[in-house]
């Protein structure tokens, strides 16, 4: 018996985790709450009984299947969700309450703390594992969209540095089918989000997985739909005083793999790079 969620973050790993146990039924009800957790936060049971095509009673013996007490219970876990989820506007507020002066004190302390339990929750077994996983893999793809662009692209970066076969995947125009055409079987795929979770991205990971490529997800806790999709998965702190969340953790970690990616590879890595600056200089990349 899954413990009572006491949270949406707990309510929806729990739907995800029985998802495949649930009745046809249940399952139009769990999936509303997943996909639509704003507007169930004001709809009456009727309404979303309606939504859900069941039937009210369901919907109360679904909540009481979970051990909270009846519906009610329901829409005040996503309310409390949506109320988190105006962080955007929370956060702009904070910044501007902070000052100047404070505002670099609290942003500095928050990235320390970010680092600092990011790192310590790293398994070693774990690491050692996505280590060898993008040292050895045929071809690595990357996705991370939106607010995790850029982590993406570093890592895609850093990666192809190093080894040959790295492709960051940044669908355009409707272009991820595209994009996904040509996985393979025993590559791997990095996936790399947190709430709001993009959807593309979790649909990208989960076909990843179908296709029987090995999975790496970076993410921000336990109850992220990457988590469900990875092989292994690496939890990032984002705390922060900024409009979005920092993402000086991410950056951290990609880099820190990347090094003991190329570390792992040993000489290979070192051709790699040497092939970089020939390029670098045939071109004429940089001024001095």
């Amino acid at each position: 018996m899954d413990p009572t969620p006491e949270t949406y973050s707990e309510l929806r790993a729990v739907l995800q985790a029985r998802m495949d146990s649930f009745a046809p039924g249940q399952q139009r009800v769990a999936k509303v709450l997943l996909t639509d957790p704003e507007g169930t936060a004001f709809r009456t049971i009727a309404e979303t009984a309606r939504v859900a095509d069941v039937h009210q009673s369901s919907l109360v013996r679904f909540a009481t299947g979970l051990g909270l007490p009846g519906y009610p219970a329901l829409v005040k876990l996503c309310r409390e969700h949506l109320a988190e989820q105006a962080q955007l506007i929370r956060r702009f507020d904070a910044a501007e309450q902070q000052g100047d002066s404070k505002l670099f004190t609290a942003a500095v302390e928050h990235d320390q703390q970010n680092l600092a339990r990011t790192y310590a929750r790293i398994e070693p077994a774990q690491w050692d594992r996505a280590v060898t996983m993008l040292a050895e893999a045929p071809r690595v793809h990357i996705i991370g969209l939106r607010k995790c662009l850029s982590v993406a692209q570093m890592m895609a970066y850093l990666l192809h540095m190093i080894r040959p076969d790295v492709r960051h995947v940044a669908p355009s125009l409707g272009g991820l089918v595209d994009e996904l055409r040509d996985l393979e079987p025993d590559e791997v795929f990095v996936a790399i989000s947190i709430r709001r979770y993009t959807a593309d991205t979790v649909r990208a990971m989960r076909y990843a997985r179908q296709r029987g490529l090995r999975t790496i997800a970076l993410t921000d806790d336990a109850a992220s739909p990457l988590a469900a999709e990875a092989e292994v998965t690496f939890f990032v702190d984002t705390n922060g005083v900024t409009i979005l969340r920092s993402l000086s953790a991410f950056i951290s970690l990609v880099q820190t793999l990347s090094t003991a990616v190329a570390l792992k590879r040993g000489a290979r890595s070192r051709d790699e790079l040497l092939q970089d600056e020939t390029l670098l200089d045939a071109f004429e990349v940089y001024t001095t």
